[in-house]
C-alpha cells in the first residue's frame, strides 16, 4: 500500500512518517503521476489540508482521491459531516456511555481532546479517541465537550490542520500515524485472504420490519450460494462492524436512528453498504425528493412545498381533496388526505409545528400503487400494492397501529408497463445505486412517482412470489461483486 500525506505546505509538516510520502496539495491535484493507482497498488491519501471551505483545496484533495480510486482519510462525506452540527450530534449519540465513563471526574465546563489517528494525544482517553476516529475518520481531530448538569456532551468536532500542530506533538503524531498505517495494511491483507462476510442488520422486535423471517432465511441461503458468510447482527453490534466486508440493513431506516449510525460507521470502515448513508438521507425527506423529481422532470402528482407563507395557495393550485405529507413520513404514517379547507388548515398547522416545510400533493385515486424494486440501477421486481379495503392507502391505521393492509400482487417485470418500470428506474437512479422501492400511480396511461424508498420491503410470499430465489440471488450477487471490486481495487465504498 502507498501512503500519501497531502498538506497545503510541506513546511507545515516537517516530520517523516515511516512508509509515507509527503505531497503538496497542489501537486497531488495537478500532477499526472497521482491521477491513478500506481501499478494497481492501493493508495491511501491522508488529507491534512484546510477543508472547511466547500470546493477549497482540501475538499478537492479528498474528492479527487475518491475519483482516482484512492482511499482518502477523511472522505468527502466526512468533510460534509464535520460541517454539520446536527449530523455530528446524531453520529456521536451512541458514544454517550463512553463519554460519561472517560470524562468522569473532570470538573468542566469545557474539555477538549486532540485525537491523532485514533489515539488521544495525551493517551488518557484511548477508547474515546478510537471510537470518535471510527465515526469521523480524520487524521487529526479535535473533540470539544461541554458539561450540562452532571453529563458531558459532544459539542463539536473539527479537523486540526497540519500548520496548527505544535512542534512538540510531531513525535506523538508520527508514532500514531505509523501504527495506523501498519494496522490498516494488516487488516487489508487479512480481509483479502478471508471468505467475504456480510452483516445483516435486523431486529426481532421491530413491529413492521422490511423483511419477514422467511425472507431473512432466503438471504442467508443466497449469500452462501454467492460465496459469502452471512451473520445476523442487532443494534448492540455497532462496534463489530469492522469485522465484516459488507452491511445489509433490514431494519426500517431513519436519520435520527441507529440504522443511520450503522450505515455511516460501516461506510467509514470501508464496507459495502446497502442502505448507504446518502440514500437514507435523501429518501427520508419528502421535501428533498420533491425538489429532485421536479428538477429532473420525473412525472409526479402536482406538488407544493408548503410553508407558513403559502398555505392559502394550496387549494387554488391542487384543489380538494389533497394529500399532506410530513417530510419524514413512511409506511402511511404522517400522510393524510384532507377534504375541506378547515381540515387542511388544521393539519397544516399541526405538521408545521414539527417541520418548517411540508409536502402537499394533488390526490390521485387508484385501486393500487405500483412498486418497482430497483437494484444497482436496474429493475429487480414489480408488484401491485392494492389499497386496504375501504381505504385510500395501502395501509389503514388507527393512530399508529396498522389495522388493515392491501394485498401484494407480484408480477414479472415484463408484465408491468414499460413506462412504469422506466420511470421508476430513472427516479431511483437519481438517488444512487443501492436498493430502492419506487411507488408510482398509473393514471391515463402515464406513471407518476409518489415516492422513492430506501430499505424497501422484501417479504417471502409477496415481492418474491414470481421471481422466487432469483430475487435474493440478485441482491447477494451485487454484494459479492462489490466486495470483490473493493478487495482488488480499493476505492471509496459510498454505496
Amino acid at each position: 500500500m502507498t501512503a500519501l500525506f497531502v498538506v497545503n505546505d510541506p513546511q507545515d509538516w516537517p516530520l517523516q512518517v515511516p512508509g509515507a510520502t509527503i505531497v503538496p496539495a497542489r501537486r497531488y491535484l495537478t500532477d499526472a503521476a497521482y491521477q491513478s493507482t500506481a501499478n494497481g497498488a492501493p493508495t491511501q491519501v491522508f488529507n491534512l489540508c484546510k477543508f472547511q471551505r466547500y470546493q477549497g483545496v482540501g475538499y478537492y484533495v479528498s474528492l479527487l482521491a475518491e475519483a482516482r480510486g484512492h482511499q482518502p482519510v477523511p472522505k468527502v462525506k466526512t468533510i460534509r459531516d464535520l460541517q454539520s452540527e446536527n449530523i455530528t450530534r446524531i453520529l456521536t449519540e451512541e458514544l454517550d456511555e463512553i463519554v460519561q465513563q472517560e470524562l468522569a471526574g473532570i470538573p468542566g465546563p469545557v474539555y477538549e481532546v486532540d485525537i491523532y489517528f485514533g489515539h488521544d494525544s495525551q493517551r488518557r482517553h484511548e477508547q474515546l479517541g478510537q471510537q470518535l476516529f471510527r465515526l469521523m475518520q480524520t487524521p487529526l481531530l479535535r473533540a470539544r465537550f461541554e458539561k450540562q448538569g452532571e453529563r458531558w456532551r459532544v459539542h463539536g468536532l473539527q479537523a486540526i490542520q497540519a500548520k496548527d500542530v505544535q512542534a512538540s506533538r510531531f513525535d506523538v503524531i508520527s508514532a500514531a500515524a505509523a501504527e495506523y498505517i501498519g494496522d490498516h495494511e494488516r487488516r487489508r491483507r487479512r480481509r483479502a485472504g478471508a471468505q467475504p462476510s456480510l452483516a445483516i442488520l435486523c431486529s426481532p422486535d421491530e413491529a413492521e420490519p422490511p423483511s419477514n423471517p422467511e425472507a431473512i432465511r432466503h438471504f442467508h441461503e443466497a449469500a452462501a450460494d454467492a460465496g459469502l458468510r452471512s451473520e445476523i447482527i442487532t443494534f448492540r453490534d455497532l462496534r463489530r462492524i469492522g469485522e465484516f466486508d459488507a452491511l445489509f440493513i433490514r431494519n426500517t431506516t431513519a436519520v435520527n436512528h441507529y440504522t443511520y449510525r450503522f450505515s455511516r460507521r460501516a461506510t467509514a470502515e470501508g464496507l459495502v453498504v446497502i442502505d448507504d448513508p446518502d440514500s437514507i438521507l435523501r429518501c427520508s425527506n419528502k421535501v428533498y425528493l420533491a425538489e429532485l423529481l421536479a428538477r429532473h422532470r420525473i412525472p409526479a402528482p402536482k406538488t407544493m412545498i408548503v410553508h407558513r407563507d403559502n398555505v392559502a395557495e394550496v387549494v387554488p393550485q391542487l384543489g380538494l381533496p389533497c394529500v399532506l405529507k410530513k417530510p419524514d413520513s413512511a409506511f402511511s404514517l404522517g400522510v393524510v388526505k384532507v377534504d375541506t379547507e378547515p381540515e387542511l388548515a388544521a393539519k397544516v398547522d399541526e405538521f408545521l409545528e414539527k417541520s418548517e416545510l411540508i409536502i402537499a400533493q394533488e390526490s390521485l385515486m387508484t385501486e393500487f400503487d405500483w412498486r418497482v424494486g430497483v437494484l444497482d440501477r436496474r429493475p429487480l421486481f414489480a408488484c401491485k400494492y392494492m389499497m386496504a379495503p375501504g381505504h385510500w392507502q395501502v395501509i389503514k391505521r388507527q393512530g399508529e397501529r396498522k389495522t388493515h393492509e392491501g394485498e401484494t400482487v407480484a408480477l414479472g417485470l415484463a408484465q408491468a408497463p414499460d413506462y412504469v418500470v422506466e420511470t421508476a428506474v430513472k427516479a431511483a437512479n437519481l438517488v444512487g445505486d443501492g436498493l430502492y422501492g419506487v411507488d408510482l400511480k398509473e393514471v391515463g396511461g402515464k406513471a407518476y412517482v409518489i415516492e422513492i424508498n430506501d430499505n424497501p420491503n422484501i417479504d417471502a410470499g409477496n415481492e418474491d412470489a414470481i421471481v422466487g430465489d432469483a430475487l435474493y440471488g440478485a441482491l447477494m450477487s451485487v454484494f459479492a461483486q462489490r466486495i470483490e471490486a473493493m478487495r482488488t481495487q480499493p476505492k471509496d465504498a459510498t454505496r
